[in-house]
């Protein structure tokens, strides 16, 4: 793997209810496997850290990205260790572990508004009621396809292709601007 180098070099927009800020490098790992299956599961706890989570859930460093495929986020230089200890700990069965840390952009949108800024390009719940702490999706925000979840109340990690991370920061950035966000929460 190359040194990390970040996407949007640490971009950051301070609105008035909401800041956008590009993560930098992160260590990223896409787990694909029987989620039913005892030693597989077992294997992802043991390496990973924790269980596999619930449907659409995002818990420690695992998010449940569809009924066979999980998301590992932690620091880069610790996704090739990731990747050769799931490989060894599921030797011959069916799984697949890549490090896709390069191939991501991670923005954290922060403040009041951020519940609000997803909710204007996604096709998401986002009332507090429907889309609460550990939540995930994967769906589009302003035509990109991106995964994002709750981290708190006022703070969500988004994650998107890093060939759209220009767009995207730049969106989020428009669409959190001052007059902006639509009020609804």
């Amino acid at each position: 793997m190359s040194d990390p180098v970040s996407a949007l070099n640490g971009a950051v927009f301070e609105g008035p209810l909401v800041s956008v800020k590009e993560l930098g490098a992160v260590g990223m790992v896409t787990i694909r496997g029987d989620f039913t299956s005892a030693s597989f599961a077992a294997a992802v706890e043991k390496v990973c850290g924790g269980p596999i989570p619930a449907l659409r859930k995002f818990a420690g460093s695992l998010g449940w990205m569809s009924p066979d495929e999980l998301l590992w986020t932690g620091d880069y230089a610790d996704a090739a260790k990731i990747v050769a200890e799931l490989t060894t700990e599921l030797g011959d069965e069916h799984h697949l572990a890549v490090n896709v840390s390069d191939a991501r952009a991670v923005f954290r949108l922060t403040g009041q508004g951020a519940r609000e800024l997803v909710a204007k390009g996604a096709p998401v719940d986002m009332s507090p009621a429907s889309f609460g702490e550990g939540d995930l999706r994967r769906t589009h925000i302003g035509q990109v396809a991106a995964a994002f979840w709750m981290d708190s109340d006022e703070a969500l990690t988004l994650v998107c292709f890093r060939s759209f991370a220009d767009y995207m920061f730049n969106w989020l950035s428009a669409s959190a601007k001052d007059g902006a966000t639509p009020g609804l929460y």
